[in-house]
């Protein structure tokens, strides 16, 4: 399985944009997703994860209430929807993907995927 992130961009402060990873050459049902992202000068950092197992989810208190993962089993597709951005939020932002991962704090650990996509960039301008 291959991951492919799309929908960065440039946004003003308070707009919105939504982040797909869709899945190439095999199905994401099995996999817990995750989203991560990195500023220039910054180590990558944590956003959001749903859990393979009954969809939990988890998102880091920087983002939360803005930013929602969601997935889409028939479309092969996981999505970062993101409102209200701000311009600390001006990142690369990469999903990953892992069959072995089950709890949720393991879903916070970069460290703890396999299978990476190539990042997409977000610009938040003020």
């Amino acid at each position: 399985v291959q991951l492919q992130a799309s929908g960065g961009g440039s946004v003003q402060a308070g707009g919105s944009l939504r982040l797909s990873c869709a899945a190439l050459g095999g199905t994401l049902r099995s996999y817990t997703m995750g989203w991560f992202r990195q500023a220039p000068g910054k180590e990558r950092e944590f956003v959001a994860a749903m859990l393979w197992s009954g969809y939990s989810t988890t998102t880091a208190d920087s983002v939360k209430g803005r930013f929602t993962i969601s997935r889409d089993n028939a479309k092969n597709t996981v999505y970062l929807q993101m409102n209200d951005l701000k311009p600390e939020d001006t990142a690369v932002y990469y999903c990953a993907a892992d069959q072995n991962i089950a709890t949720i704090a393991r879903a916070r650990l970069a460290l703890e995927y396999d299978l990476w996509g190539q990042g997409t960039l977000v610009t938040v301008s003020s």
